[in-house]
C-alpha cells in the first residue's frame, strides 16, 4: 500500500522556521514528481511549491518564494519543506502528494496522484 506520511508541522512564532517531512513507503518515487500544498478551513486546498523528479527544478506560489525551499532526497524516499520567516498567514495544514509516473513539476493539485494525511502549521503573531 502507498503511502506518503508528513512529519515536522507544529507551532511557532512569527519569523521562526519549520521543516516539514513527507517519506514515501510502498512505492519508490524517485521518477515523480512531488509537491507540498496547504488548506486552511473553508478554503481550497492551494498549491505552494512542487519539485521535479531530480530535484533540479522547483517553483513555488508567490508568497513563499525567498521564505520556503522545498528539496527531496530520493535515496530515502523523502521530500522536505524548509520554511523561514514564518508568518501567521503560512498557518495552515500542509499536505504532500507525488505525481506517480511523472517526472515533471506541477503547480495544479489535479496533476497529482499521492497524498499524505496533512500536518497542522501553526504560527502565532
Amino acid at each position: 500500500q502507498v503511502q506518503l506520511v508528513e512529519s515536522g508541522g507544529g507551532l511557532v512564532q512569527a519569523g521562526g522556521s519549520l521543516r516539514l517531512s513527507c517519506t514515501a513507503s510502498g512505492r519508490t518515487f524517485s521518477s515523480s514528481a512531488m509537491g507540498w500544498f496547504r488548506q486552511v478551513p473553508g478554503k481550497e486546498r492551494e498549491f505552494v511549491a512542487t519539485i521535479n523528479w531530480s530535484g533540479r527544478n522547483t517553483y513555488y506560489t508567490d508568497s513563499v518564494k525567498g521564505r520556503f525551499t522545498i528539496s527531496r532526497d530520493n535515496a530515502k524516499n523523502t521530500m522536505y519543506l524548509q520554511m523561514n520567516s514564518l508568518k501567521p498567514e503560512d498557518t495552515a495544514v500542509y499536505y504532500c502528494a507525488a505525481r506517480a509516473g511523472f517526472l515533471e513539476a506541477a503547480q495544479s493539485k489535479t496533476n497529482y496522484h499521492y497524498w499524505g494525511q496533512g500536518t497542522q502549521v501553526t504560527v502565532s503573531s
